[in-house]
This record gives C-alpha cells, structure tokens and sequence, in this order.
C-alpha cells in the first residue's frame, strides 16, 4: 500500500511533464517586464527631461524671450545711460534682494515636494507645496508694494525708456509667477485627493518646471534692471 501510494505521487507530480506541458514559472516573460510599470520607473529615462519634453520647449522660448527683452534693453541703455542711471536709482534694491531670496526659497521647497512625492511621502510632499505657493504669494504681494509706490511717484510705464522696460519685463514675470501659484495650487488639490502619487507625478515635475522658471527668469531680471549701473 504505501509504495502505491508513492507511485500515485510521484505519478501525479509529473503528470504535467508527462502530458507535454511546460513548467509554471512565476518569473515574467522579457515583454511582461518590459511593460511593468515599476520596471519601467527603475530604468533611466535618458532624453527624456523632468515634467516632459514639452515644458522644456516652453521653458526654452520663455528664455529667448526674456533675452531678447533684455537686449533691447541693454541696447536703449546704451543711447542714453545718464537717464536710465537716473530712473534705476529709484528702485527698491532691498525689496528685490528679498523677493530674490523668496523666489529661490520658494523653488527649493518645490523641488523638495517632488521628490517626497516620488518617495511616497505624500504628507510631506503636501507640506513642502504649501510653502512653497506661500513663497510665492509673499513675492508677488512684495513686487505689488513696489508696483504701488512706484505708481505714486508717477512712475508708470511711459514715465521714460527705463520704466516702460521695467514694467513689461517685470510685468510679465509677475504674470508668470502668478500663472505658477495658480498651478502649484491646483497640483496640491490634486496630490491631497491621491490623483498624484508616487506613481504618477509627470504633472507635478511639469508644473516644478514651470516655477522653476520663474526663478530662472527673476535671476536674469534683477541683477540687469536693479544692479548693474
């Protein structure tokens, strides 16, 4: 009886190599892993920029713009120094030395969201945002302060050549900045309802991106227009 019964099993163990059918494996197949998504996070993504190509051929034409603003600039400059020496004279530079600090503040804590977020460390990645949109609001009431005094003093955008490029250049970043914290704000909604997670957060490296940006543009914009005589 038992040497039948060890018959039985050893019958029953091999009747799938004796029918012809391979063994299970729980190994993926080449093509499986090639699909699986944490596979896919564990390998290089080489040419491939943070947050996508896209925002980068947006960043790209934002600088060239900025560039070419800051050219003509310099170029007006040129023609007539005494009188831009007079009008820069007026500006705040402790006010944009601060706004500077908060700006770059600001994008450190974004980039300290993302790669919590990456972690898995939503509650923090969440914390990390929070300071960074407060940042943010904190340049843009600072610049604003400036814009208003500058008003009083009759100093708007056809007062002479130094103002009319310092409203548009600086104009225009405020929009920018703006745009920013609008977005940072909605990606912060959307990481606090489990849309973005350490799974999916291409989003919130595009809108990183973009703030990053911002502070990227404010280092081309305060030395040229507050500093350099």
């Amino acid at each position: 009886m038992k040497n039948n019964n060890k018959t039985l099993k050893s019958g029953s163990s091999g009747s799938g190599a004796a029918r012809g059918l391979p063994p299970k494996s729980t190994k993926l197949t080449e093509s499986e892993s090639r699909d699986d998504p944490k596979t896919l996070r564990a390998k290089p993504q080489f040419f491939y920029p943070p947050g996508g190509i896209l925002i980068w051929m947006i960043i790209v034409v934002e600088l060239l713009t900025f560039t070419a603003g800051l050219g003509a600039y310099a170029w007006q400059r040129s023609l007539s120094p005494e009188a831009f020496s007079i009008s820069q004279s007026t500006l705040n530079i402790t006010a944009g030395f601060i706004n500077t600090l908060v700006l770059l503040s600001s994008g450190f804590f974004i980039a300290e969201a993302v790669y919590l977020l990456k972690k898995g460390r939503v509650r923090s990645s969440l914390h990390r945002i929070a300071i960074s949109i407060s940042l943010g609001i904190a340049f843009l009431f600072i610049k604003g302060s400036e814009y208003s005094d500058k008003l009083s003093h009759g100093y708007d955008l056809t007062h002479d050549s130094f103002f009319t490029f310092y409203w548009l250049l600086t104009g225009f970043h405020f929009l920018h900045v703006l745009t920013g914290v609008v977005i940072l704000s909605v990606l912060a909604v959307k990481i606090h309802k489990g849309i973005y997670n350490h799974d999916n957060y291409l989003d919130v490296e595009t809108g990183a991106a973009f703030w990053h940006l911002c502070d990227l543009i404010w280092l081309m914009l305060y030395p040229a227009l507050y500093l350099i005589k």
